[in-house]
């Protein structure tokens, strides 16, 4: 039986923007391309590792209401 793993959350604040997987915290042997998450709704998932991305609490984007 396989056991579900549940990816981390990274909470992101504006100084991170714009914010992209794999992050400058992660191991360089798990990277896979570089994509762009747009947290700009409050949470995003990255496609190819599950890794979640959420604005911390407080955190407001200029331009987005």
């Amino acid at each position: 039986m396989s056991e579900v793993k549940q990816m981390p959350v990274v909470e992101v604040g504006a100084e991170d923007l714009p914010v992209h997987c794999p992050n400058p915290k992660m191991e360089a042997w798990s990277a896979h391309p570089r994509v762009f998450i747009d947290v700009t709704h409050g949470e995003a998932a990255c496609p190819y590792c599950g890794t979640r991305y959420r604005l911390k609490a407080g955190v407001t984007l200029k331009g987005h209401h």
